[in-house]
């Protein structure tokens, strides 16, 4: 066991049941909602996912383990922070993915309100894939995996 995970282990013990049943409650429960933005535009995969991550490493070893190994950890946060941005292909998909559910929603939900907020919506998105979210080369993220699976 590394000196991380003993680090890990150290702090949960200090934890009351209280505290770890409701972290993980809530890491479940941002998990949950992390999966349904993969295919919802309004919800952030990625923070959500890492919270849940954040919540399972205070509270659960074992949930901990098994939140790095899943398909949208892996696909949303881990290329994410091996990288350091996303390719610019990556975020074109996700916005275009985006605009097409809202473009359904405005077409099917015709209030001038929903109309609004979805433009907000619209607006955010581009603000944050193409100035808050770094632009890495297409390639960074295998070359960043690879480099840490040679280390």
């Amino acid at each position: 066991m590394g000196e991380y995970e003993q680090g890990l282990e150290h702090s949960i013990r200090e934890q009351g049941i209280v505290a770890r049943i409701l972290m993980i409650i809530a890491g479940c429960i941002s998990l949950g909602l992390g999966c349904i933005g993969v295919f919802v535009p309004v919800l952030p995969t990625t923070p959500l996912v890492l919270l849940a991550a954040f919540l399972f490493a205070k509270s659960s070893p074992r949930l901990h383990s098994w939140i790095k190994s899943t398909w949208v950890y892996r696909n949303y946060v881990d290329a994410f922070l091996q990288a350091g941005g996303m390719p610019v292909s990556t975020k074109i998909r996700a916005l275009l993915i985006s605009y097409a559910v809202m473009g359904a929603s405005a077409f099917f939900v015709r209030i001038w309100f929903v109309w609004i907020i979805l433009g907000c919506v619209a607006a955010f998105l581009l603000w944050l894939f193409f100035l808050k979210i770094p632009t890495v080369v297409p390639g960074a993220v295998q070359e960043a995996r690879s480099q840490e699976a040679a280390s």
